[in-house]
């Protein structure tokens, strides 16, 4: 297994590698999963293995990307959390962090999401330093505001993303320390 970077209670957050593609595949041609996503699920085994290529680049390129959730007790990949430092101009901002996550359906609902995405906001103030991180969700997608909100992230105002209502969330490293002391 790769180097962990994090451990909740219940998984192991580490980099992607080749042999997530079945994983990846499982999630990401999946219609209900690309619901808020602009729904363009993928077709082939060779689009899941291309996902993770760009996104092991992202590690390289900018020290920083997705990881892979894995349930301790299973082994099982349940999907990504974490970061993506977005360096297109979105709602006016460029080259800042944005915490996201993607679960294979069957793990929906359980708490997963919120779990993985506190520990990956811990590792962002505490280990790289950041000081603010972002997310963005579809205005439709109320599970992820919910989840985003639950981490200490705040609607700061609803923008057009792919001519799509989408919020725009944040938390400073500040705000996020007086929430967890």
């Amino acid at each position: 297994m790769a180097q962990i970077i994090i451990e909740t209670e219940r998984f192991y957050i580490r980099p992607l590698v080749a042999e997530d593609a079945a994983g990846i595949f499982e999630l990401d041609s999946n219609t209900n999963v690309h619901t808020y996503l602009g729904n363009h699920p993928i077709k082939t085994f060779a689009e899941a293995e291309n996902t993770i290529r760009l996104i092991q680049k992202q590690y390289e390129d900018l020290c920083i990307g997705r990881w892979a959730i894995i349930e301790k007790s299973t082994g099982n990949f349940v999907g990504w959390t974490g970061f993506k430092l977005i360096t297109e101009l979105t709602n006016n901002h460029v080259n800042y962090h944005d915490l996201g996550y993607r679960l294979i359906e069957k793990y929906w609902g359980k708490g997963v999401a919120t779990e993985t995405a506190k520990a990956c906001l811990k590792y962002a103030f505490e280990t790289l330093k950041l000081e603010v991180v972002y997310g963005i969700c579809d205005v439709d997608n109320i599970a992820s505001k919910n989840i985003l909100q639950k981490c200490g992230l705040q609607v700061i105002e609803t923008f057009n993303y792919d001519k799509t209502p989408h919020y725009w969330l944040r938390v400073f490293k500040e705000e996020w320390e007086k929430q967890n002391n």
